[in-house]
């Protein structure tokens, strides 16, 4: 049953302003491949997620390096927290530059029991502006849970055989380093060996799950030479930096499915892509 004072959260909101500059087209065209974008020229997919970094002060950081909980997010007291996935919907681009607001709301808080113990999912809804322009609505879902004993990797889904999409890309300590600098997110388990393994038991460093979601999308839209009208994403295992990441992609009637994984192994994370309609 879900604690009433978490469920006095739903429907709280918050309104945020950002921009993606040139200097950030720059850095993230450095971290993930592509041509950096001009001042003035639509912003990559997904590259919002730089838009909106935290301004926390350290002393209001919690032990895993995120801001502490009780503001916007409701003060859940599991340890483990985990962006676990997502959708959006492209409605119009937003502009290298230009100020962009969020606005965000807590849809849900639900409390759930699976292998690993207790589960609080909140779900976070946004709508993202520019100016009076609607152009992204985004849902995300974050995970609260225990910290186990060990590591004990969840059940394994195979990746794609024939793929019509396959790509190796390069992971390391310096990818993920750089992608934290890029969202200012300070959670440990990406750049913090010794906190990862033994603190949150994880064998390596944990690969960002919206890095993956990055990849994955930027692979797509290249492959296909399509604009996306929707993408959604689900982590199903951990992925970390001593992993011979492959991005896989395989086509459908409107877009793609899509993964990461290990050749001949296990996926990380899931994703469906739908083109824009050109009809």
């Amino acid at each position: 049953m879900l604690d009433t004072e978490f469920g006095n959260w739903i429907g709280r909101t918050e309104q945020c302003h950002g921009a993606f500059s040139s200097e950030a087209a720059r850095k993230l065209s450095a971290t993930v491949g592509g041509t950096a974008a001009k001042t003035g020229a639509p912003i990559p997919y997904l590259a919002h997620w730089c838009a909106f970094t935290p301004d926390t002060p350290m002393a209001g950081l919690a032990k895993d390096g995120h801001p502490s909980l009780g503001g916007f997010l409701p003060p859940i007291q599991l340890p483990r927290r985990m962006w676990a996935g997502g959708a959006l919907e492209f409605s119009a681009p937003l502009h290298v530059g230009a100020e962009i607001s969020r606005h965000s709301t807590i849809a849900a808080v639900a409390q759930k029991d699976g292998a690993a113990g207790p589960m609080v999912f909140v779900t976070v809804t946004h709508e993202l502006r520019e100016g009076d322009t609607l152009a992204i609505r985004e849902t995300q879902d974050i995970v609260y849970l225990d910290i186990p004993a060990e590591f004990s990797p969840p059940r394994t889904k195979p990746t794609p055989t024939t793929p019509a999409l396959i790509k190796a890309v390069e992971v390391n300590e310096a990818l993920l380093f750089r992608f934290s600098a890029l969202t200012f997110n300070a959670h440990r388990i990406h750049y913090d060996l010794p906190y990862a393994q033994n603190v949150e038991k994880y064998p390596g460093l944990v690969v960002h799950g919206p890095l993956q979601a990055m990849l994955l999308m930027q692979a797509a839209t290249k492959f296909a030479k399509r604009a996306p009208r929707k993408f959604s994403f689900r982590s199903v295992h951990p992925m970390f930096h001593f992993d011979d990441i492959h991005l896989f992609g395989t086509e459908t009637a409107d877009g793609m499915t899509l993964c990461t994984g290990l050749v001949d192994g296990h996926q990380g994370m899931q994703a469906e892509i739908t083109w824009e309609d050109t009809s």
